[in-house]
Formats: C-alpha cells, sequence, structure tokens
C-alpha cells in the first residue's frame, strides 16, 4: 500500500514504499510481555484486603504504560513512511500532527549508506542522500538497504528513462 494516485503527479510513478525497519517494535513487544506478565502477576498476589480499589490502580496504570511504551511507539512506527518515485522521495510520518517532506531526484548528488553490526543483523541501514545545497537527508532504519541504494543509484544516474525503470515493491 503506497501513496495514493492522487498525491503524485502527472507521469510519475511509484518505485519503492516502505516503513522503518520492524526493529523498531521489538522494544514495545518486550515492554507489552513483561506489562502482561507483570500486572497479572501483581492482580494474582494482591490480598483480599485491598481490593477492589488496589487491582483498580493496577490496571489504569498498566493502560497508561501500554499507552505510552507499546501503542504510541507503534503508532509512530505505522505512520513513518518512506515512498521511492521516479521523481522524488517522500517521507511522512506522524499520529495526529502529520509531516512530511519531498526531495527532488534532481538534488540528489550522491546516495550512500551505513549498516551498523545490528543493522546487520536485523537487514536495515542508513541511506543518506547528499544534496548541493541542504544537509544530507538521512533515512534511518531502511530494510534492504543495500539494494535500496542499488536502486536509487540507477534511479538517479543511469542513462534509463525512469518512467521505465522496473517497479520494485516491499515484500
Amino acid at each position: 500500500m503506497g501513496l495514493p494516485a492522487e498525491l503524485l503527479g502527472h507521469g510519475e510513478v511509484e518505485v519503492l514504499h516502505l516503513r522503518t525497519h520492524a526493529k523498531a517494535l521489538i522494544p514495545p513487544a518486550l515492554v507489552l510481555i513483561f506489562l502482561v506478565v507483570l500486572t497479572a502477576s501483581g492482580l494474582a498476589i494482591l490480598p483480599p484486603t485491598v481490593q477492589p480499589w488496589a487491582s483498580w490502580v493496577l490496571v489504569v496504570v498498566a493502560l497508561v504504560v501500554l499507552v505510552v511504551w507499546v501503542l504510541a511507539p507503534f503508532l509512530r512506527w505505522l505512520t513513518c513512511t518512506y515512498t521511492f518515485t521516479n521523481r522524488r522521495i517522500i517521507t511522512r510520518r506522524g499520529i495526529i500532527n502529520k509531516s512530511g517532506h519531498d526531495l527532488p531526484l534532481t538534488r540528489i548528488n550522491n546516495v550512500a549508506y551505513r549498516r551498523s553490526l545490528v543493522d546487520r543483523i536485523f537487514g536495515c541501514g542508513t541511506l543518506e542522500l547528499t544534496t548541493a545545497a541542504d544537509e544530507p537527508v538521512v533515512l534511518d532504519d531502511i530494510p534492504d538497504v543495500e539494494r535500496v541504494h542499488v536502486m536509487m543509484t540507477e534511479l538517479l544516474f543511469s542513462s534509463i528513462d525512469p518512467i521505465q525503470q522496473p517497479v520494485l515493491k516491499d515484500e
């Protein structure tokens, strides 16, 4: 599921649409597991003398932790997308307040990537796009960053018409 067609210009073709790597969901998943175990244990060991108000306090605290440390990071991951077209790179993010950035391909001078040991284990990396005027645009946690790097290089620097480039979809 990429950008709607009405957000693309005439003759613009979506080449790749992806989210940041799912490794961002590991800490919220661990918090969720810990939270469920801790809440269930807490409810099981509460003495009958403090019931039911202590149970309600425990459940409310668990719900606050769930929203802040599980649901919010998941929604941030879900709403952060990168779309590569034959004319520009479109970044969109935000749960309530949306923000976006469009970078025309004609402004990009260099494409580079970095992969730390953790990134190599998870199969992702950082894509760095250098423009003549601004600071580099850094796209963190790009899944399969080497493939995206090659696709960007071919899209930018090949003599083939970008409109006729093969369309790559994120699996």
